[in-house]
């Protein structure tokens, strides 16, 4: 089953990747649209698609254990393989967050 996750996860990234190329050109931290005006802009927008990304998986992982959950059907073990899915989807949303928090507080400081 596993194997199977994570093929779906490759073959989902490898999905989404024409979105992210055909994107409308846009001003990333220029005043011209389609311009790069800063090294500041584009980490800007890579943390955004980064988010973007980011989240996208983490609904993925939840659906998962929502599955798993669902087919269990009682087993006890099936059941305990769910829950550490669910939970550790939790700690990487932590993990995350903690990550975005310490960025932003350490860019604050800095200007």
């Amino acid at each position: 089953m596993n194997k199977k996750v994570l093929l779906s996860l490759v073959l989902l990234t490898l999905v989404t990747f024409p979105v992210f190329a055909f994107a409308q050109p846009g001003s990333v931290g220029g005043d011209t649209p389609g311009t790069i005006g800063s090294i500041d802009g584009i980490i800007d927008s890579l943390g955004e698609i980064l988010w973007t990304v980011f989240g996208a998986i983490a609904l993925i992982m939840f659906v998962i254990a929502g599955i798993m959950f669902l087919t269990a059907q009682g087993d006890p073990e099936k059941v305990k393989s769910a829950r550490n899915a669910f939970l550790w989807g939790v700690v990487g949303i932590v993990v995350a967050i903690i990550a975005y928090s310490i960025v932003t507080i350490v860019e604050n400081a800095i200007t």
